[in-house]
């Protein structure tokens, strides 16, 4: 267990090795796509602090041709000397540049690497299949920290799996199953099947899949969990992190097959570039899961770009919990009192005694949360904490966590959450994690009525749960801000709690 969980361990943000990567930049020149993301790496979870990319497929024909597509070229050179551009404009350190499958596989992809440097001043880093497998995964652990199983990237022109586990990457293995490549295959989708299942089974036998989950990483993945959703009617449109059994997946597929994409794409938002390839990227998707029998299926909006970042990340800070790490983050840089949130966990922990581990975490982020949408207008504060919570770059928090920690913000500000629009997505918790969220809210509401120094020079909370009784022992000090505004809270938390309050004199 990392010093995250002693409680909170000493900040990292501010670390020189961590401040190294405020400002990192990174390009990803695919088969499809070429995209720059800015990070402001400093947290474990980092911010996206610029995101931008271009649809140029340039592996678009190469397994016909041997070369890149020609408009491909125009497109991603375009690109690159804006990102150069921008890079120049931000005054961040040298743009880190990879290509994939698509420039490795070229004939003239030396040309290309060659004309790019002379061109716009960046060097392009051509990498391997297992090195991009790598790197993938890498970016999986960015999200995950705990992840285990086999991490599933497929771009323009090629799919990369690696198995994960421990932090630590594994056997990995690239192969050709990319949907331009598959474009090319000759004969009739069977012949597409054939071929499909040839190579998933080589791949099976190389990275011996045990009912593992699968990690999906890549704008096809994304786009075919997001039909899922709608197919589902599922409240919550974050793709990070989004779990399907296989049932689901192959009944979305069947789905997607009967329907019109130009209507799909309509429903979801997707590019026309993307949503082209969705097709066979399904093909690809339903072998996987009829051969690899996996568990789980999960989302991950993390890829190569993060495992970039992960790359030159201090060892201490890939063990930081994300969660905790971009919490402290925002509170450090967004809160009234900075600090406070410690002090809070600790006023409010033995309300939250024999909890489980990931319970208690989202307890600590909360805390660490608590004031950080101040600025926003009273009548909207309760809204903006729960948007935040649910929809924030936040890696280490599954989709239930997401809408617990929003709710539990939620009822910081507002005691009663009957009406809410957020109703919908209410439903990804049960009554008991509901009423939690409810208690930990109210918690935190009559807690920051002590927001001094240290909650903990007015009170102390005791909590008999067989008794069900509640005590707020006060201080002197805390007699004299246990007024009427102060006993409303107390009163509101102790009937969440169901609870007889009890207030006594600190001994």
């Amino acid at each position: 267990m990392s010093d995250d969980f002693e409680p909170f361990g000493r900040p990292l943000f501010e670390d020189p090795s961590a401040r190294a990567l405020s400002r990192v930049g990174v390009v990803d020149v695919g088969s499809n796509s070429v995209r720059m993301v800015v990070f402001d790496g400093a947290a474990r979870s980092p911010a996206y602090f610029y995101n931008e990319k271009v649809m140029a497929g340039l592996g678009k024909g190469l397994a016909e041709t041997g070369r890149l597509n020609p408009q491909g070229r125009i497109r991603a050179m375009a690109a690159l000397k804006r990102f150069a551009l921008l890079a120049e404009g931000m005054n961040i350190a040298p743009l880190t540049v990879v290509a994939t499958a698509a420039v490795r596989e070229a004939e003239d992809g030396p040309a290309f690497q060659a004309e790019v440097e002379a061109e716009t001043g960046l060097k392009l880093w051509i990498i391997d299949g297992n090195e991009e497998a790598r790197l993938s995964a890498q970016g999986v652990l960015l999200g995950w920290p705990e992840a285990g199983g086999i991490v599933c990237d497929i771009g323009g022109n090629s799919m990369e799996l690696a198995r994960i586990g421990k932090g630590e990457v594994g056997t990995r293995i690239s192969t050709p199953l990319g949907p331009f490549r598959l474009q090319q295959v000759q004969g009739d989708a069977a012949d597409r099947a054939r071929l499909i299942e040839r190579v998933l089974r080589k791949a099976r036998d190389t990275i011996q899949p045990n009912h593992d989950r699968i990690y999906l990483v890549g704008g096809s993945w994304r786009v075919i969990a997001r039909l899922d959703m709608e197919r589902r009617g599922y409240p919550l449109t974050v793709l990070h992190e989004y779990r399907m059994t296989p049932e689901n997946v192959l009944e979305t597929i069947d789905w997607i097959g009967r329907n019109d994409l130009a209507g799909l794409r309509a429903r979801t938002g997707a590019s026309s570039e993307r949503m082209e390839l969705v097709p066979l990227a399904c093909e690809v998707l339903g072998a996987l899961v009829r051969l690899f029998k996996p568990r789980e299926i999960d989302v991950s909006s993390y890829g190569i770009r993060e495992g970039l970042l992960y790359e030159q990340m201090p060892d201490k800070l890939r063990r930081r919990d994300p969660l905790i790490e971009a919490a402290r983050m925002a509170e450090a840089t967004q809160a009234r009192i900075p600090g406070f949130g410690k002090k809070l966990f600790a006023f409010l922990s033995p309300l939250f005694k024999g909890v489980s581990d990931e319970e208690m975490r989202l307890v600590k982020a909360a805390c660490l949360l608590h004031d950080t949408t101040w600025r926003a207008h009273p009548d909207y504060r309760a809204e903006v904490c729960f948007d935040n919570a649910t929809r924030a770059n936040l890696g280490g928090l599954d989709h239930p966590g997401r809408v617990f920690l929003g709710l539990a913000l939620l009822h910081r500000y507002k005691n009663s959450r009957a009406g809410s629009r957020f109703a919908p997505l209410f439903s990804l918790l049960t009554e008991d994690q509901l009423r939690k969220a409810e208690i930990l809210g109210k918690a935190m509401r009559f807690g920051a009525m002590f927001a001094l120094g240290d909650p903990a020079e007015a009170a102390a909370l005791s909590w008999e749960p067989k008794k069900r009784v509640l005590e707020l022992a006060l201080t002197p000090k805390g007699q004299a801000l246990f007024a009427e505004v102060a006993q409303a809270p107390f009163a509101a938390l102790s009937q969440a709690m169901r609870a007889t309050p009890k207030v006594t004199a600190a001994k």
